[in-house]
């Protein structure tokens, strides 16, 4: 149980990266812009906000919004120009 508790944690982990960096090279490649970006994880804090809301396990849609907020607020390894 507790090595599959671990690979749950190691997933996310490796999806946060990966979406972290292919949201940097998207705006280093000019695809997208930076405000893109913003108004794509200001969506995911509504999405996730008020999903919490209406769950059984708001603790999760919590902790979503703290990591999203965390990136908008420039910490968690997002670079700013």
């Amino acid at each position: 149980m507790a090595r599959h508790a671990r690979y749950n944690d190691a997933e996310g982990l490796a999806a946060l990266g990966i979406c972290e960096s292919l949201l940097l090279a998207l705006t280093d490649g000019k695809i997208i812009t930076e405000n893109d970006v913003r108004a794509l994880l200001t969506d995911v804090v509504t999405s996730h906000s008020e999903a919490g809301d209406a769950s059984q396990m708001p603790e999760r849609h919590r902790a979503v919004v703290d990591i999203v907020q965390r990136i908008l607020a420039g910490k968690n390894g997002v670079r700013t120009h």
